[in-house]
C-alpha cells in the first residue's frame, strides 16, 4: 500500500506587496552580540563545524539571551518552510482546501459530454493517483461514458515552473516541477530488472498502478552520466546508464510536465471505469462550462504539518505561490519577504518558499523575531503545534527524543549548510531559537552535478550534534 505520507516520506531530502492587516506594533530590536557566551563558544570551538556558525536565542517575550553572529545572513535551507507555513496560514487560512475539478463545456446527453471535458487543477499539492481514481469513479457513476470533443488538462491556476532550483541534479525528485495541476508530488515511479531489463514507469498509489506514457526511459550502454533528460511535446524523455542499474531496483524520478502527467494518468483511470477519453491536450487557456465534480484536498493545516514533517519542497512552493499569486518563484519569494517585513518587522531574502535555493539568506536574529511574533498572532500561533518533535543528537550522531526537553522545530539541510529553528521548553523554561551554519567556501567550490560532495555528510552530522548541545545549554 502506498499512502500520501509514504509518498511524502520518499521526497525527504534535502510583485505587489501583500496586505498585512493586523500587523503588530514595532518594538525596538534588541542588541545582538557577535560572540556568544563562554559556554556556547566552547561548544562551537570543539564541534568540528567549519565556516560560519550563527545563532540567536530569546525568551518567549523576545528578549535576547545569547547570540553569535546573529545578524549574519546565511542560507536557511528548509528552515524557510517555517516562514512559508506562517505566510500560508495568514493569507489562506488553516481551513483552506485546494480543489481539482472536472468541467464539461457542454451538456451531457446519453452519457456523452457534448463538447470538451476539462481536468482543472486548483494547485493541490497533495493530489495522488487514488484521488484521481476517485474522480474517475464518480464521473462514471454520473453515467458519463465519453465526449464528443477534446479532453483538456489545465494547470493554469499556478504558473508552470519546470524545476524549483537550477542548481540541482536533473534526476533529483525533490526538485520536481510546479503547476496548478500536480500529481503524486510530480514524481513518476521508475523500476528495472537486472542490467536494465523490464524497465517500467508508472504512477502507482495505494489501489492501482497506472502505466505512464508521457514519460519514457531508454537504457543506454554508458557509465556516466547516470541520467539525461530531454523535454518533448508533452513527453519526458529520460535515458539511464546501464552500468548504474546493477541487479535491479526502483526509485522516484521528477516529472517535468505535470499537466500532461495528470491528464495521461486520468485518461487511463477513466478508461478503467468505462469512460473513453481522447489523449489529453495541455492548455493554459481558462476553462468554461459546468463543473461536474470536485475533489478537495485535506485542510491547509494538515498539509502544512506534513510539509514541515517531511520537508516537502513541492508542497512549500505550491502553497507559497497560491498565497502570493505571483508569476515566478523569485517574485513569490520576494512577496513573502515583504509580508515578513510588514507583519513581523523582520528582514529576510528568500528566493523561493522551500529553501532549496542556496541563494536565499536569513539571519538567526530575524528568524527568532518572526518566531516570537508568530506566537502573538492568531494565525501564526498554530505554527508551533504543526512543527515536528525534534530529538537530540548524541556524540555519535544518533537522534533520540528527550524525556525532559521538548523541541518543536524545523530542520534545514543543504550541502555544507544546516539549520534548526523553533521552540524549546523544559521545566517551565521556554526558548525561541535559530541556529544556522554554513561553510560557504566549500559550497562555492561544489559543481552543480556534485550531489554528495566529499566531507559534507560528516560536516552536517557535526552541525546537528552542535545544535543539540547548544539547546541543552539554553534550556537546562
Amino acid at each position: 500500500m502506498i499512502s500520501r505520507r509514504f509518498l511524502l516520506g520518499g521526497l525527504s531530502a534535502i510583485a505587489a506587496v501583500p496586505g498585512c492587516a493586523g500587523a503588530p506594533d514595532r518594538s525596538p530590536r534588541p542588541p545582538v552580540v557577535a560572540r556568544g557566551s563562554a559556554t556556547s563558544e566552547a561548544l562551537v570551538a570543539r564541534s568540528g563545524v567549519t565556516g560560519t556558525v550563527a545563532f540567536a536565542v530569546a525568551d518567549a517575550s523576545g528578549r535576547m539571551l545569547d547570540g553569535r553572529g546573529a545578524d549574519v545572513a546565511l542560507p536557511p535551507a528548509s528552515t524557510a518552510k517555517a516562514i512559508t507555513a506562517l505566510y500560508a496560514l495568514d493569507r489562506l487560512g488553516a481551513g483552506h482546501r485546494f480543489g481539482t475539478s472536472l468541467v464539461a463545456s457542454g451538456p451531457v446527453r446519453g452519457g456523452i459530454v457534448q463538447g470538451d471535458l476539462w481536468l482543472v487543477g486548483g494547485g493541490d499539492p497533495t493530489l495522488d493517483t487514488d484521488g484521481l481514481d476517485d474522480m474517475a469513479a464518480e464521473l462514471a457513476a454520473q453515467g458519463v461514458r465519453g465526449v464528443t470533443g477534446r479532453f483538456m488538462a489545465y494547470g493554469g491556476a499556478l504558473p508552470f515552473i519546470d524545476e524549483i532550483d537550477r542548481g540541482q541534479s536533473i534526476d533529483a525528485n525533490y526538485n520536481a516541477a510546479i503547476s496548478g495541476l500536480n500529481l503524486n508530488f510530480n514524481r513518476v515511479y521508475f523500476a528495472w530488472g537486472a542490467g536494465g531489463a523490464a524497465v517500467s514507469l508508472d504512477a502507482r498509489s495505494g489501489r492501482v498502478v497506472p502505466p505512464v506514457t508521457m514519460a519514457r526511459m531508454r537504457v543506454v550502454g554508458r557509465s556516466s552520466p547516470t541520467y539525461t533528460y530531454d523535454a518533448g511535446q508533452g513527453v519526458d524523455n529520460w535515458t539511464v546508464a546501464q552500468a548504474a542499474l546493477g541487479r535491479g531496483g526502483n526509485r522516484w524520478l521528477p516529472v517535468r510536465q505535470p499537466d500532461s502527467y495528470a491528464g495521461d494518468v486520468f485518461r487511463w483511470l477513466a478508461a478503467r471505469r468505462g469512460v473513453a477519453l481522447p489523449a489529453p491536450v495541455v492548455t493554459r487557456s481558462a476553462p468554461s462550462g459546468t463543473v461536474l465534480l470536485t475533489h478537495s484536498s485535506p485542510p491547509l493545516s494538515e498539509i502544512l504539518q506534513d510539509m514541515l514533517k517531511y520537508s516537502n519542497n513541492m508542497t512549500a512552493e505550491t502553497v507559497g505561490l497560491t498565497a502570493s499569486r505571483q508569476g515566478s518563484l523569485t517574485a513569490s519569494g520576494a512577496a513573502m519577504g515583504q509580508w515578513v517585513a510588514a507583519k513581523y518587522g523582520a528582514s529576510v531574502d528568500l528566493r523561493d518558499h522551500s529553501g532549496l535555493s542556496g541563494a536565499s539568506r536569513v539571519a538567526p536574529s530575524q528568524m527568532v523575531r518572526v518566531l516570537v511574533g508568530a506566537q502573538a498572532d492568531p494565525a501564526g500561533r498554530a505554527l508551533r503545534g504543526l512543527m515536528k518533535d525534534e530529538g537530540l543528537f548524541d556524540a555519535g550522531g544518533r537522534e533520540h527524543l528527550s524525556d525532559t526537553l521538548r523541541i518543536k522545530a524545523k530542520t534545514g539541510t543543504l550541502s555544507f549548510a544546516s539549520g534548526l529553528v523553533g521552540y524549546a521548553s523544559a521545566g517551565g523554561t521556554e526558548r525561541v531559537f535559530a541556529i544556522l551554519s554554513a561553510d560557504l567556501a566549500r559550497r562555492d567550490a561544489m559543481s552543480d552535478s556534485d550531489t554528495r560532495p566529499a566531507g559534507s555528510s560528516t560536516w552536517i552530522r557535526n552541525a546537528r550534534i552542535l545544535q543539540s548541545r547548544l539547546i541543552e545549554t539554553w534550556v537546562g
